[in-house]
């Protein structure tokens, strides 16, 4: 059983620290084919947590887009979704930590188990 898939996102408002590399590191055997990537803005770097999708066409991507959607909503966690023709990519961060946190690898099992049972 995956566990972190069981877990449900809490709430955070930016009262914890962000995961430091090997918190992250530490979790990232339990999401398979996601990736650990540091994204590069003008003003900081954060750590995010990266998956690459690729479907037959179009509609088969955005009807997995929309189910992602559909568990992001329920879990009060909202990943960025890059969509192009038969390609999905997520990015998971927390946003108000402005890093990486439990609920970040939640989201990433229960997308991968998503996937699993489609």
């Amino acid at each position: 059983m995956d566990t972190l898939a069981r877990k449900h996102c809490q709430a955070c408002e930016g009262d914890v620290p962000p995961f430091t590399v090997e918190q992250s590191l530490a979790l990232l055997p339990q999401v398979p084919r996601w990736e650990l990537e540091d994204k590069v803005t003008p003003t900081r770097t954060t750590h995010i947590l990266t998956r690459q999708f690729k479907f037959k066409d179009f509609v088969a991507a955005m009807d997995f887009v929309n189910r992602v959607a559909g568990l992001a909503e329920s879990e009060g966690h909202h990943p960025d979704i890059y969509i192009s023709w038969n390609r999905v990519r997520l990015e998971l961060t927390t946003h108000s930590i402005k890093g990486l946190s439990e609920n970040d690898f939640i989201m990433a099992a229960k997308v991968n188990e998503m996937e699993r049972n489609a």
